[in-house]
């Protein structure tokens, strides 16, 4: 991405845009006829205008001048129409083109790798999905039409100039090839300053997305100032840029209209002379300045909206880079079903010498031939000190990311021939963090299991030692819960998290500290409702709190990446120094181990 991101936009991105105009074609031809009709009516008032002077006033008689204004008032009424139904038409395709548009960008981007997110902010996708579709749609609907138009107008009145005056016309062309010059100097500069405005509003956005989602943080370090000034100094340094290319088109609009105009009225004087010589009527005349002005308004028109051209060629770009970014993790191109692992069949999980090192971190392994099978039903621990790579062991099952080496099988099955859905309907996860979402109690607690009976939900909370304190909400399990889950406790948030991957019961279950933030009460609770949820399960859990884990089948101790010993609490206790001391911290049972003395080798 940033490769593409420092070259300037060209119009041609805009090519980009036809598979989402495609279906709407009839539409399309629709919003043409319309186009073409108002610019016919346009072009003809000049006519209409030219035989009411030349006969009608010329003549004197009131049915020649009646019969010619009911002729423009007639054009008039079919230009008024034709523009109302081109209006409808654009603004109806630039709606919806932006709105398939934004569902195929987040479409995409729901489909990418946690690895797009540790190199792409948050915020500037949802500025590409908010302000830059809506520059897209501004063009669709409204300016590539009006080019258009006006387009249509400029070949138009050229012809009908040269029509009416051959030798006049022929002033005013040379005068509009001038006129390009400028479009095409200012044109570039408009399209590097468009491109460079949009980066700088992305950042704002992210900035501000980044510390609305940390206010409690900001504020209990009093940094609400500090902020304040950053994002100050990001939106000025927009505000800026968009100066400096409002400069740029202003200049070229202004440059454009004097070039234009003052050719105008040099033809006309010229054509005035003619007048007086006798060699052109007055109405002739009229019928001239009426297409030299149209003709003039329409090329200052065309340079308008290509300077929106040149802003929503950007604003394509960036989107086509969301849309071209392709996840590192790639769907199976051929998905195996999923054998289900249970207590009677299946071979369970297996890490086969798994090494992998995060993209961010290229250079510091995460985890190094790491080998463990877990065996359908078992309930296994997984402890060490942070950064021992026990996170890291759950989003590779997840197929969060793809392992450099070694590989990951479930049931014999090696998990990157697995669909995602596959896979990742087969396992529940528990995380330290808790998501909620700004739904009700209820749907956040099936946010798995979509179609759940209230009673299963209910059922499902019971487990998580949840239905009591939302027996006490306002409106129980319909109550809002607001975004994030801010009216909840964080271990109020931590159980329904748990209610929710209890409902979805799938044959694997992963907790990653996931009574990490309930009281002392609450957590015997929870683990009592973990320990049944485990039952005929296989489970993965992650714990620095020991006391949580005594009871699992099996503790694997885990340091840098590796595992270093594995057993019983009972038995870790007396032959891995690591667990031994992680214990004592946490319980007494033993002496703090000289920091000089060896590590138990790797097993």
């Amino acid at each position: 991405m940033p490769e593409t991101a420092a070259r300037a936009p060209r119009v041609t991105p805009l090519l980009a845009l036809l598979p989402f105009l495609r279906p709407y074609a009839g539409r399309w031809v629709l919003a043409f006829l319309a186009l073409v009709t108002s610019a016919g009516a346009t072009l003809g008032l000049p006519v209409a205008f030219r035989y009411l002077i030349d006969r009608g006033f010329a003549s004197g008689e009131r049915a020649h001048i009646d019969r010619y204004f009911i002729a423009l008032f007639v054009v008039s009424l079919i230009l008024a129409a034709a523009t109302a139904l081109r209006f409808y038409w654009v603004s109806w395709l630039g709606e919806r083109v932006s709105a398939d548009l934004r569902r195929a960008v987040y479409a995409h981007v729901m489909r990418m790798s946690p690895q797009f997110f540790e190199t792409t902010q948050t915020g500037e996708v949802l500025s590409r999905l908010t302000t830059d579709t809506t520059l897209i749609q501004a063009v669709v609907g409204t300016s590539l039409s009006l080019g258009l138009r006006n387009m249509l107008l400029t070949i138009g009145g050229v012809a009908m100039l040269i029509a009416t005056s051959p030798v006049l016309s022929g002033y005013i062309i040379a005068t509009l090839i001038v006129v390009v010059a400028p479009i095409v100097i200012f044109g570039r500069r408009v399209r590097k300053l468009s491109r460079a405005s949009q980066d700088k509003v992305a950042n704002a956005s992210a900035l501000a997305g980044e510390i609305l989602n940390a206010m409690p943080t900001v504020q209990s370090y009093t940094q609400e100032t500090h902020e304040t000034r950053r994002f100050g100094g990001a939106v000025e340094a927009a505000f800026d840029t968009a100066l400096t290319r409002i400069r740029a088109r202003a200049g070229l609009t202004a440059v454009v209209i004097v070039f234009v105009f003052a050719a105008v009225v040099f033809v006309l004087w010229l054509g005035a002379q003619a007048v007086l010589a006798g060699t052109m009527t007055a109405g002739q005349l009229s019928q001239f300045i009426l297409y030299a002005v149209f003709t003039a308004g329409a090329v200052g028109a065309v340079a308008e909206v290509w300077g929106d051209l040149q802003r929503a060629a950007g604003a394509t770009e960036r989107l086509l880079q969301l849309l071209a970014a392709r996840s590192p993790v790639a769907e199976a191109e051929r998905p195996v079903p999923l054998p289900l692992p249970s207590s009677a069949s299946g071979d369970g999980i297996r890490f086969d010498h798994v090494s992998f090192s995060y993209p961010s971190r290229p250079g510091i392994a995460a985890l190094e031939g790491f080998s463990l099978d877990v065996r359908p039903g078992e309930h296994v621990a997984l402890v060490g000190p942070s950064g021992a790579g026990k996170t890291t062991l759950f989003q590779l099952l997840l197929r969060f990311y793809d392992p450099q080496a070694g590989r990951i099988l479930i049931n014999g099955v090696p998990t990157h021939q697995v669909s995602f859905a596959a896979l990742r309907q087969a396992i529940g996860v528990v995380l330290q963090e808790s998501v909620i979402f700004s739904g009700s109690v209820l749907d956040n607690i099936r946010y798995g299991m979509p179609e759940a009976t209230l009673a299963q939900v209910q059922r499902a909370a019971e487990m998580a030692a949840a239905a009591g304190f939302i027996a006490e909400l306002p409106q129980g399990y319909d109550t809002f819960l607001g975004e994030r889950g801010v009216r909840l406790s964080g271990g109020q948030r931590q159980r329904i998290a748990i209610a929710r991957a209890i409902l979805k019961d799938p044959p694997i279950l992963l907790l990653d500290e996931a009574t990490s933030a309930l009281d002392a009460a609450s957590e015997r609770l929870v683990q009592t409702a973990l320990d049944n949820a485990a039952h005929n399960r296989t489970t993965l859990v992650i714990a620095h709190r020991l006391a949580t884990v005594q009871q699992a089948d099996r503790i694997v101790v885990l340091e840098q990446g590796r595992i270093v010993a594995q057993g019983r609490h009972a038995d870790l206790l007396r032959s891995s120094p690591l667990y031994a001391q992680l214990a004592a911290l946490q319980f007494g049972e033993m002496p703090l181990r000289d920091p000089a003395e060896p590590r138990q080798a790797p097993a």
